[in-house]
């Protein structure tokens, strides 16, 4: 007889990738209203804690080109800044696959995103903390819990 560990694991891992890759586009709770324009929105930038300034440093060397300055978007890629990426519906283990394997065009018409090479599980908890800090200092979430990224581990 085999365990149901294996088989509980691929149904796990499987729901976490169809919450990662499926939008509620069509008038859900999460639908998406920033275009391709360079329009971005407007972000309250908190006092960051140290982890978040470190992550604020790894997000400008590798994340802001696309995403903005601030995570507000870009004519290159969406902003971060947005209901669409709290917590609920992007999991903090959501963006760590998106920098490991890419994410291929979903919610926006930007188009996929690429892996990107030589940014460390530890650097991507870093970046994940600094976005939830700017996140729940724009209302994006008010549960403080889901600032466990910037928990030193």
């Amino acid at each position: 007889m085999t365990s149901p560990r294996p088989r509980l694991a691929a149904t796990l891992a499987f729901t976490l990738l169809l919450a990662i890759g499926c939008g509620e586009e069509n008038g859900g709770e999460y639908s998406a209203t920033q275009s391709n324009s360079s329009e971005t929105v407007s972000v309250n930038v908190p006092v960051l804690s140290d982890t978040a300034r470190l992550g604020e440093t790894l997000f400008n060397a590798n994340c802001s080109e696309c995403h903005g300055v601030n995570a507000a978007g870009s004519s290159q890629g969406p902003t971060l800044i947005d209901k669409i990426y709290e917590p609920g519906h992007h999991a903090d283990f959501s963006f760590h696959l998106a920098v490991r394997q890419g994410v291929k065009q979903h919610h926006w018409g930007f188009g996929a995103m690429d892996p990107v090479s030589g940014v460390s599980a530890e650097d991507v908890d870093k970046i994940v903390c600094y976005v939830r800090e700017i996140q729940y200092a724009n209302g994006i979430f008010e549960d403080s819990a889901a600032l466990s990224a910037c928990q030193v581990k």
